[in-house]
């Protein structure tokens, strides 16, 4: 039986992992579960799961019996633990993400921001301490299972955006959609924040980061393209030409349940297949990096590296919140961010330390610039 840590449980992927656990009885045993704020759903997932450890933000007025209220990067590293899943969102999953590699555990990373701010400290834990890094994130997933059985040279990744919600909106009119709007993402069914980053295309840009550093490709080999459909997830096109590619319904728990049982896959009714009983058109399209000017900003920010990245993932989460509380426009997240980036004297991000002392200071200036 697997033992299992869960760092937000109470969060879409969080809760999706835990229907995966639910639907293989018997393979896990969840012993942590960590959450914000949503005290009510963590409660029902501790009474269902049984964990004994738990974290969050608030504080639980009273625990079970048997359960301590324990630090993520704690948690993360108790001996028995074989898997920790990463499903937080912003910063705080740095440190838990590298507590867990320091000891030498498996980690299904969901949540970008930590590779995204710190790709080269987490790729250096892995090789000094033994633990793994498996991609969760429905793209890297797909490149991942795309590669595994082959010894071939990589020519190109190319990963498959759905091009959000604003894809064909006029870009006159970008300036004046509303969070509502901009919350109903066309494919997938994911948390606000994400959904927003979709839509501004940060999201994609975010993901050929992950992806660089994941699997060790160079920038200028890896490509975004449009694909409305959502069917295809990425594709691998290796040196003689030959293009493979991971396909299916837009679904994370594919993905997740991927990464819990790797390198195995196991029948799951849960997960809605390929419907070939019915007409399907697979379409693309080239990046307009007018409409998505947040994406050339972000790639351009992983490239430069050191804690230019840190900057980026935490001006982009103030930007993102100050939308969606109707303090900007749309069109104002990559003003905000473009403001921050362009002020920051950057460093080399040699430590979680350096980085996380980035992400404080674009933080700051972002919520000053976004009032």
């Amino acid at each position: 039986m697997k033992k299992i840590v869960i760092l937000g449980s109470t969060g879409s992927i969080g809760r999706q992992t835990l229907d995966i656990v639910r639907a293989f009885p018997g393979e896990f045993d969840v012993v942590g579960l960590a959450a914000g704020n949503n005290l009510d759903l963590l409660q029902q997932q501790m009474a269902e799961f049984n964990p004994s450890h738990v974290c969050c933000i608030k504080p639980l007025d009273s625990l079970p019996d048997g359960v301590s209220f324990t630090p993520m990067v704690d948690m993360v590293a108790l001996e028995h633990v074989d898997q920790v899943m990463v499903a937080t969102m912003g910063s705080v999953g740095l440190l838990p993400t590298l507590s867990a590699l320091k000891h030498g555990k498996s980690v299904a990373l969901s949540n970008k921001e930590p590779i995204v701010m710190a790709g080269s400290i987490i790729k250096d834990y892995e090789k000094k301490y033994g633990g793994e890094v498996l991609p969760v994130d429905s793209e890297p997933s797909a490149i991942w299972q795309c590669l595994r059985g082959e010894d071939n040279p990589i020519q190109r990744l190319m990963i498959t955006a759905s091009g959000g919600p604003f894809r064909t909106t006029p870009l006159e009119e970008l300036a004046h959609v509303t969070p509502e709007k901009a919350l109903k993402h066309p494919t997938w069914q994911m948390g606000r924040k994400i959904t927003i980053d979709s839509a501004t295309l940060m999201n994609k840009a975010f993901e050929v980061i992950e992806t660089h550093w994941l699997f060790s490709v160079p920038w200028d080999r890896i490509e975004v393209v449009v694909h409305p459909q959502s069917t295809i997830h990425s594709m691998v096109e290796f040196a003689d030409g030959s293009i493979k590619a991971q396909l299916g319904p837009p679904d994370m728990r594919l993905p997740i349940q991927y990464a819990l049982f790797y390198p195995h896959r196991l029948p799951n009714e849960m997960i809605p297949k390929f419907d070939t009983s019915i007409a399907h058109s697979l379409t693309f399209e080239p990046l307009d990096m007018d409409r998505y000017p947040c994406f050339g900003l972000a790639v351009e920010a992983g490239r430069r590296g050191g804690t230019f990245p840190a900057v980026l993932s935490a001006a982009d989460e103030i930007a993102v919140n100050a939308f969606l509380e109707g303090k900007i426009p749309f069109t104002g997240i990559y003003e905000v961010v473009e403001q921050v980036l362009a002020q920051h004297d950057p460093s080399p991000g040699r430590d979680a330390e350096e980085v996380l002392d980035a992400d404080r200071w674009a933080t700051a200036l972002a919520s000053k610039i976004a009032g």
